[in-house]
């Protein structure tokens, strides 16, 4: 495969979401870092010929080696980390965001009456730090809220105990208009002033709870005074605060410098996923793949891989690593390891893990394509594995029950080879010896009559037998198979459908599979194709049998002659748009004008009671 073939191979891979896009050249260096609302589309547009494609445009496409991207939740994410990995990586074709320019953060000030201000440096020891903000008037709509929701003070004179008890400090207008609590003359004590702060900065981490429930209770007291021009500014303020939805995602500047890792095993392959984190920011990000050759834990996993990004990248492990899990005792000693269930290092670990498992998606969809043998086997043996089989489920089976309240009873049998749809092996059966509503009985004669003819003719049984249903379904299956004396041939498993939970005979806990994996997947798919070939062979038996019902009425067409005009002309508006000549050749002139008269006298006496 030629470098045009690779690269095109690639971006057909690309999700069609936001994120951050990289360009490598032959020997690894990325030379190019892009941001996207749309990774596909916009990748894509480099190897398209254009006419507004410049000399640089065209320059770079001539270096590009292969692609790398990181997924994020929205384009205002993806212009931080783009902003973060140039300044990170310095690549030689990006020009605009390689000076010392730095979005703007907000700061709360570590003083005794705190301060929130905007900033574009971050100093962590002079207070705390929330941002990167995408815009400065996401920052100052942000700044505005938080001061007026809890009239933080905006000047910067500095306040101490000893000077507001001295009263060194006069009333200004923002106390006189409304906007400040007036901690600089003593209007609010210390402690209420710092816990008004304590509430801002509550807001500004997206912990918008204990704000909301704030203003409602203070909304209530206002309106409960008949105070309603307040009641209406405070509820103007409620409702900004719930469409609050700008602060990234991508960065935490409370986190300080950390690496995130996250690992995840696909059988004998496993995928882990780094991004390094400096200042609270991201500014690089890097998925391996690895082969095992036996099946390992997480833990040794994770480990092995740390060790291996931290070689290939040639970059020491920071003291905080965040993880889904901590690693073998023993190892790494000095790094503190932590595995968080929420706020912002949750959500780091949780945008490693997104780009994980696309990453492997994106590689099992490559391997798909240029090796689909491969595919195969992998697939066929993470099943195996998944479902606890003794061979692989090359060859399966699944058989699905139809009736309308116990009438045209039919069951279907459908067939999967290496994992995909085998349309000429499909089966249809109509159920004879089964009276009423009975889907235990009706499976047992479909398994009876199909597996007894494959045993008289020495056809090869499958390898998996799958049972559109639960516990009772399958116990009514796995009788027939030790009946014919193969049930320690062929194996079975029952899927449920309420829970997708699969189950196995003499074991009555069900066994639960990822959802996102690819062995539920292909069961679910089985079993809703069963249902699709059954309820449509079911269809057209009903309509076949309302059709013979009608024309049966006819005195002189016996049901021979029935059966020959459905055969021929398959529904009753094909028989009623039909000559008599056509009809005549089927069943004889005789028949043919007794057909055509019954169906024309019958369509115009329903016109007439219409009428």
């Amino acid at each position: 495969m030629d470098k045009r073939d690779k690269l095109k191979e690639q971006v057909s891979l690309l999700p069609d979401m936001p994120g951050v896009y990289r360009f490598l050249n032959d020997e690894g260096v990325v030379i190019y870092v892009g941001k996207a609302k749309n990774l596909k589309k916009r990748v894509s547009s480099y190897f398209v010929a254009r006419a507004d494609h410049n000399s640089k445009v065209r320059a770079l496409v001539r270096h590009i080696d292969s692609i790398m991207h990181t997924v994020v939740e929205s384009e205002a994410d993806a212009l931080l980390l783009e902003n973060n990995m140039i300044k990170s990586l310095q690549p030689k074709y990006n020009i605009l965001l390689k000076d010392d320019k730095t979005y703007p953060w907000i700061q709360v000030t570590r003083d005794p009456y705190p301060c929130i201000v905007q900033t574009r440096r971050v100093d962590p020891g002079s207070g705390t730090y929330f941002g990167p903000y995408a815009s400065v008037s996401v920052q100052k709509n942000m700044l505005d809220l938080v001061r007026k929701l809890y009239m933080i003070r905006t000047c910067r004179l500095k306040l101490t105990p000893e000077g507001v008890a001295a009263g060194r400090f006069d009333l200004c207008l923002e106390y006189h208009i409304g906007n400040c609590k007036a901690p600089c003359a003593g209007r609010i004590t210390q402690d209420e002033y710092v816990e008004s702060v304590r509430m801002a900065m509550q807001v500004l981490r997206g912990n918008l709870r204990e704000a909301e429930d704030y203003l409602k209770s203070r909304m209530a007291e206002e309106a409960a005074a008949l105070r309603f021009e307040e009641a209406e500014r405070i509820k103007e303020r409620l409702h900004r605060l719930e469409n609050y939805r700008s602060r990234s995602v991508v960065v935490s500047a409370g986190g300080g410098d950390m690496d995130v890792f996250f690992p995840v095993i696909d059988g004998y392959t496993a995928y882990c996923s780094y991004m390094h984190v400096v200042g609270g920011a991201i500014i690089n990000s890097y998925t391996i793949e690895m082969k095992l050759a036996i099946e390992e834990d997480l833990e040794t996993v994770l480990s092995f891989a740390i060790a291996r990004i931290c070689e290939q990248l040639s970059v020491p492990l920071a003291r905080e690593v965040i993880v889904p899990l901590v690693p073998a005792e023993g190892e790494f000693e000095g790094h503190n390891f932590t595995v968080p269930l929420r706020g912002d290092k949750f959500k780091l670990l949780t945008l490693c893990e997104r780009n994980c498992r696309l990453y492997r998606l994106e590689r099992l969809k490559q391997m798909e394509r240029s090796d689909p043998s491969r595919h195969t086997e992998r697939l066929m043996e993470t099943m195996r594995r998944e479902l606890g089989l003794k061979r692989q489920p090359r060859h399966m089976e699944c058989f699905d029950n139809s009736n309308l309240q116990g009438t045209y009873p039919v069951s279907s049998c459908v067939v999967f080879r290496d994992g995909r749809p085998a349309k000429r092996d499909y089966r249809h059966f109509n159920i004879k010896s089964v009276v009423g509503i009975d889907d235990f009985a009706s499976m047992a004669e479909t398994l009876t009559r199909r597996y007894g003819r494959m045993i008289e003719e020495g056809a090869p049984l499958p390898d998996l037998i799958v049972v559109d249903g639960g516990k009772g379904q399958l116990s009514a299956a796995y009788k027939v198979l030790c009946d014919l004396g193969i049930a320690d041939k062929v194996e079975i498993v029952g899927l449920a459908k309420r829970l997708e939970e699969i189950f196995y005979p003499g074991d009555s806990t069900p066994l639960y599979l990822d959802k996102s994996g690819e062995t539920l997947k292909v069961l679910m798919h089985i079993r809703d194709e069963a249902h699709r070939f059954g309820i449509t062979f079911h269809r057209n038996k009903r309509s076949a049998g309302q059709i013979k019902s009608r024309l049966e009425q006819i005195p002189s067409v016996g049901k021979t002659s029935v059966e020959r005009l459905i055969k021929r002309f398959k529904s009753i508006k094909g028989i009623q748009a039909a000559s008599t000549e056509e009809l005549a050749a089927v069943v004889g002139r005789l028949r043919a004008e007794a057909v055509k008269n019954y169906l024309t006298g019958k369509e115009a006496s329903e016109r007439d009671d219409c009428d």
